[in-house]
């Protein structure tokens, strides 16, 4: 523990003050710059330490409990680590140690308000007296990131979102809330791949009819004209009919005399569409053998067995009947 702060400080007084989350403890700060740590369950202060020798304007704890903020009048804001076992920790083992001190060093401005941001407490924010910017540090480094410009009035508290980078302060004068935040930039590459962005404005220039609004009549005897043009169906590339499995028009299948013939494959110019029909189960007594790709003949029945034809398309006589009921030809 230090030393004593009435020995140090005869006269000096509570300023500010704040509960740990635990709620085990009390966070106090004074008008001699004195830090304060007081046990709820005895009243008794266990621990103290001097920051500065300005009185002590406000104290901060983040979402966590582990990090505290001090605003004092000596125009430095202070940063704190808080031991997570504070509760539990004997009085002569607490320490309460500087991590960083932001302040302006040109213009030697004095802070109205203070505070982290979010949950993760990574920033620190606070607004100006007699100004209207608000200044935000960063804690891996202790830096200063960025000042944000106010209106044309002095700003007051200053509060971070919980959870989202939108920072709102008020205005002294007219009591208005401001707020900044951070705005998403449009990528409009994700909609169309071939959209080119650019860092600033370009002048585009167009083709000659690029924006030209044509008469309706005109676009009318266009679409025509290509409805007119003729469609080549004819032409087959064999290549593609090979690599989708057809037969090419270089090889078509052709029948034989007879059924059980070999079929024989000769070199023609004729096209013909490589599809196969589906009539496994047709009840038809005209039914079809397929003999190719495509390819399909009918299948003889005892009728057609039971005419014959000569050379010049005339029937070769009659039949008679034999004892036994058949057909014998002649």
């Amino acid at each position: 523990m230090d030393a004593n702060p009435e020995k140090a400080d005869a006269k000096h007084f509570t300023t500010v003050a704040a509960f740990t989350p635990s709620g085990s403890h009390i966070i106090t700060g004074t008008t001699k710059g004195w830090l304060n740590v007081i046990s709820t369950a005895t009243c008794e202060t266990i621990y103290s330490t001097r920051l500065c020798a300005k009185p002590i304007l406000l104290i901060r704890l983040s979402q966590s409990g582990r990090d505290l903020l001090v605003n004092a009048s000596d125009t430095i804001i202070r940063t704190l680590r808080i031991p997570p076992n504070l509760a539990s920790l004997p009085p002569d083992e607490i320490r309460l140690d500087v991590e960083h001190k932001f302040q302006d060093v040109v213009n030697r401005l004095s802070w109205n308000h203070v505070a982290f941001s979010g949950n993760n407490a990574e920033y620190v924010t606070a607004s100006t007296l007699m100004n209207h910017d608000i200044y935000i540090w960063e804690r891996t480094h202790g830096s200063l990131v960025k000042i944000l410009e106010g209106p044309r009035e002095e700003l007051g508290a200053v509060e971070w979102h919980p959870t989202r980078p939108v920072v709102a302060a008020t205005g002294v004068e007219s009591g208005r809330i401001y707020f900044w935040g951070v705005q998403a930039p449009q990528r409009w590459s994700a909609l169309a791949p071939d959209f080119a962005e650019v860092e600033e404005n370009v002048e585009y220039v167009e083709r000659e009819d690029e924006f030209d609004i044509h008469p309706e009549e005109e676009v009318r005897k266009r679409q025509l004209e290509n409805e007119d043009e003729e469609v080549d169906v004819l032409t087959v590339d064999d290549e593609q009919l090979q690599r989708e499995g057809a037969v090419p028009k270089s090889k078509v299948f052709t029948e034989g005399d007879g059924a059980n013939e070999a079929i024989a494959r000769k070199e023609t110019g004729v096209f013909r569409m490589p599809v196969l029909l589906d009539m496994g189960e047709s009840d038809s007594e005209d039914e079809m053998i397929a003999i190719g790709t495509g390819q399909f003949r009918r299948k003889s029945t005892a009728n057609d067995d039971a005419e014959l034809w000569d050379e010049d398309g005339e029937t070769d006589g009659g039949a008679e009947v034999n004892g036994n009921g058949s057909n014998k030809r002649r």
